[in-house]
């Protein structure tokens, strides 16, 4: 059974996979003009989907193809869509699909960025899961170094659990050296408020580079939660440390 379920998954993938490059996620980059903006994507296969510390693939059990497709314009307004498979205790639960919608940019000569983006998270066959997210992020450059402020609050019941609401702070520092790798990470805290809900601090530190118009990224994911955590006391595999490696070409 574990097999058939196993097999299920990576045919979502490969599903998935075989529909954004038929959408053209593959193709040569190139300027498309739509409504006066840009569209843009991306097609990621990772080992491992890891968000805020937790494994969506029920500790690494299925590897991941994930795909964005997105337009902006020169103002800063942006909006497209993410998708990629995923794997849960429950069955429906097998692909999320995320549209979105921002706006970036930044306050006047000071070199201080923002981005605002309204982030919903929609599981088909599983409506009763989804919930939506503000994400207000602002960040400056120093030389090669890069730091962002993250406060990300649920619009709406965090997971679609009654009366559950969190919010995400983070900072997201990265450093881009002379030879062209980028090393980056993030640490958090996911809060949670609710009847029986616990938040929890997640992190994450890794390289990236670009090679051959591919790029490489090798993390590694850890997480505070242990057998005492009210939500996932009984699942701390999901949130265990994890090495990922992800491939992802843009177009």
């Amino acid at each position: 059974m574990k097999m058939m379920k196993t097999l299920t998954q990576l045919k979502c993938s490969i599903l998935l996979g075989s529909l954004l490059i038929a959408g053209g996620v593959m193709a040569e980059p190139q300027d498309t003009q739509v409504l006066g903006g840009n569209i843009t994507g991306k097609l990621t296969f990772a080992s491992d989907y890891v968000f805020r510390g937790e494994s969506e693939t029920m500790d690494g059990d299925v590897p991941v193809v994930q795909g964005t497709l997105g337009w902006g314009n020169d103002q800063g307004w942006y909006g497209g869509v993410y998708a990629s498979n995923i794997k849960f205790a429950d069955p429906n639960l097998e692909i999320v699909t995320a549209p979105y919608i921002g706006k970036a940019g930044t306050f006047g000569d000071s070199g201080i960025t923002y981005d605002v983006m309204l982030f919903s998270y929609l599981y088909p066959g599983a409506s009763y899961s989804n919930y939506t997210e503000l994400w207000l992020k602002v960040g400056k450059q120093f030389g090669r170094a890069n730091f962002q402020l993250e406060v990300t609050p649920t619009v709406d019941d965090w997971f679609g659990v009654d009366g559950w609401q969190g919010v995400n702070y983070a900072i997201h520092p990265s450093y881009l050296f002379d030879n062209g790798i980028n090393l980056s990470g993030s640490v958090g805290y996911q809060d949670l408020d609710g009847n029986g809900a616990e938040g929890w601090g997640h992190w994450n530190l890794g390289v990236s580079k670009i090679f051959a118009g591919l790029s490489f990224d090798l993390r590694y994911h850890g997480s505070t939660v242990d057998e005492s955590h009210k939500v996932y006391g009984t699942q701390t595999k999901i949130f265990d440390d994890r090495v990922v490696i992800g491939v992802s070409k843009s177009f």
